[in-house]
């Protein structure tokens, strides 16, 4: 969080700050679910000689286009005493209750879904009270949500009025790639003389996932199946504060740039995916200078 930044659980104040997205005539937000870098890691088999690990607990559930308020939370910040300013509360989805822990991580992955997608612009201020009920859900969730994402740098805190999606410029992107170079350059050139071919060769599932995101046009299925790919890679030093780093640094990067709204150009996804499988071949291969050349290439923001 940012030196003098506020509590943010105590940063909203009415729901009418900003302007929540949602689809025209519907009172929850609709993000299609993506592919967790995590789940495509697990079914990719990356890791070696690491026996599978359970999922997280917010995949213990099929994602729905609203969410269930938790037992007890009527989602409508009266307990809180907090304001909406008079809007209509979300419809409530029956269902089977979700865990609280469940639904947190549910609206997390549909903000950040929100923020890559460029659905959450940058510069404009949301209040907790105000999405959850767009979600069909209490704020308390989705405020935590927003708590993890100022400590992403994704948002920032707005004394008595919401979060403000940060608003980031091409110096950014560059200081940040230069960062991801200067950790993941020199671990991979390491890994590449020393891991056997086959333990790279069992990493191309990943790699041609990430080729069919970009072919599908859809930038947040491109940003997981990319985190998964590199998570993957880096996961072979068994370094594990390496790789919550390195995730770390990746998920800043792709949040969007100031001014630039939807998604980029569907062939720089398939280009970006195409180095994959070039640095998978090389790595296999022993290339090390192939390696080191197309990962310079790879941390180099497009013009």
């Amino acid at each position: 969080m940012k030196q003098g930044a506020q509590d943010p659980a105590a940063a909203e104040g009415g729901a009418g700050a900003g302007t929540p997205w949602s689809r025209p005539g519907d009172g929850a937000v609709h993000v299609p679910r993506q592919p967790h870098a995590a789940d495509l890691r697990r079914e990719a088999g990356a890791r070696p000689g690491r026996p599978a690990q359970p999922g997280p607990e917010r995949g213990s559930q099929p994602r729905r286009p609203g969410l269930d308020t938790p037992p007890g939370d009527h989602g409508d910040g009266a307990t809180r005493g907090e304001h909406t300013h008079g809007e209509h509360p979300a419809p409530h989805h029956p269902g089977p209750p979700l865990r609280r822990s469940s639904v947190r991580g549910q609206v997390l992955d549909a903000l950040r879904t929100a923020l890559v997608t460029g659905e959450l612009r940058p510069g404009e201020i949301y209040s907790a009270p105000a999405l959850g009920e767009r979600f069909g859900v209490s704020a308390t969730p989705v405020r935590e949500a927003m708590q993890q994402l100022t400590l992403e740098g994704a948002v920032e805190v707005v004394p008595n009025r919401g979060f403000r999606v940060v608003e980031r410029g091409a110096r950014e992107l560059a200081e940040l790639a230069e960062v991801r170079a200067l950790i993941e350059v020199p671990v991979l050139l390491r890994l590449a003389r020393t891991v056997p071919a086959e333990r790279w060769a069992g990493l191309r599932p990943l790699a041609e996932a990430t080729v069919r995101a970009a072919s599908s046009g859809c930038r947040a299925a491109y940003a997981e199946s990319d985190r998964a790919f590199h998570g993957a890679m880096l996961a072979l030093s068994g370094n594990e504060q390496l790789l919550r780093i390195a995730e770390d640094l990746h998920r800043r990067a792709q949040w969007p740039l100031v001014g630039v709204l939807g998604r980029p150009a569907r062939a720089a996804l398939i280009a970006d995916a195409a180095q994959h499988a070039a640095l998978l071949d090389a790595l296999v291969a022993r290339d090390t200078e192939t390696v080191r050349t197309l990962l310079t290439a790879h941390f180099t923001p497009a013009d």
